[in-house]
């Protein structure tokens, strides 16, 4: 059954990837580019984004918008749905959207060995406030604890088949006996039944099951691994090569935005809730905790262990044996907009912008 269910799961994944092979890294600038009418400043390629996230929407757009961030640095963004994260997959392979912000990291790394040539670029969360539950009174020791149980998680969530490997057990997919869901709310369920012993939350489930009075929280996702890379911002690599001063652009929006969010996380709350269009105490119950934490940053290192965990754990397409990861993530456009916003405005919070600094270089060297 374990099998059956790994290979539905690759199936899945092939069927839902539409090809588009290529190999440049995005790192280089056309010798040619606009220049904005400040002096010196060069104008966004492109100045309509169409971005792609998801339900529990991302809160860095959403201040970058409001407090006119996006616009600061001539650029305006059309929001372009998606009903999961495969789909926003396709928006970018079939040229429908520029960026997707929400679709985890599994899923860029699974299209890009599969030969769709995207680059990730930046980032979003870096822990989703994604919590593990169990029923009522379930003790939790550790990672361990999931030996030999039924865990409703899809096994390409490499934070846990990482960790169970990181125990010593060289193949996490009989070690645990992992147990798919068409969705978190089924997966729930089936802990209330009894049918599993632990289940996977989404970010948006904080708020049902923190009011659910039969479950408990025994763990979070960034618990069982630190920073590991929740939500990449990538863009098919032909954007990132063709649009740098957009690219550019946009990482300083969402930097400025990241520091607002940081120093104001109430007004967050009610800026995300107004903008999802959803109750205050619904987006509170996922962002104000320590496991919900955002950051424009690339994490280049975070991403490149992550690769590594899905090709060991048989989750890349066979053409992922040709392909050095490293060519599809751009860190320069990152840190050269950071080194131009900490100049810029650095002077308004020089500690957050040390510690961005400082978080970088951890993450990406």
């Amino acid at each position: 059954m374990k099998v059956r269910i790994v290979l539905s799961i690759l199936a899945l994944t092939v069927m839902l990837t539409l090809a588009g092979c290529g190999g440049n890294s995005g790192n280089s600038t056309p010798a040619n580019t606009p220049q904005s009418a400040e002096s010196g400043k060069k104008a966004p390629e492109t100045s309509v984004v169409r971005w792609n996230y998801g339900t529990s929407g991302n809160v860095m757009v959403t201040i970058a918008e409001k407090k006119g961030y996006f616009k600061d640095e001539g650029l305006t963004l059309e929001m372009v749905p998606a009903t999961a994260n495969a789909d926003a997959m396709a928006l970018l392979a079939t040229g429908k959207a520029d960026v997707a912000s929400n679709s985890g990291t599994s899923n860029p790394l699974q299209q890009i060995a599969s030969g769709v040539d995207l680059t990730i670029f930046g980032g979003h969360m870096v822990d989703g406030s994604m919590p593990v539950v169990a029923r009522k009174g379930t003790k939790w020791n550790g990672v361990q604890d999931l030996i030999g149980k039924k865990f409703a998680c899809n096994p390409a969530y490499f934070a846990f088949t990482g960790a169970v490997m990181d125990l010593g057990y060289k193949d996490p997919l009989t070690a645990v006996e992992w147990v798919t869901y068409t969705n978190y709310n089924d997966a729930l369920a089936a802990v209330v039944r009894g049918e599993v012993d632990y289940a996977l939350m989404g970010t948006g489930q904080n708020y049902a099951v923190k009011n659910m009075k039969d479950i408990d929280i025994v763990t979070w996702q960034g618990d069982v691994m630190k920073n590991y890379s929740c939500c990449r911002l990538v863009a098919p690599t032909s954007f990132v090569k063709n649009n740098p001063n957009t690219v550019k652009g946009i990482m300083k929006a969402l930097i400025r935005a990241q520091r607002y969010y940081e120093a104001n996380k109430n007004e967050a709350v009610a800026l995300q809730a107004e903008n999802i269009k959803t109750s205050k105490e619904y987006v509170a119950a996922y962002m104000l905790n320590d496991n919900y934490v955002v950051s424009a940053d690339p994490l280049k290192n975070a991403v490149i262990r992550a690769w590594g965990i899905l090709d060991k754990t048989g989750f890349l397409n066979k053409k992922a044996k040709d392909i050095n990861i490293v060519d599809h993530i751009n860190t320069d456009l990152y840190k050269t907009a950071l080194d131009e916003v900490t100049a810029q405005y650095g002077s308004e919070d020089p500690e957050f912008y040390k510690r961005l600094q400082a978080f970088y270089q951890e993450n990406n060297s």
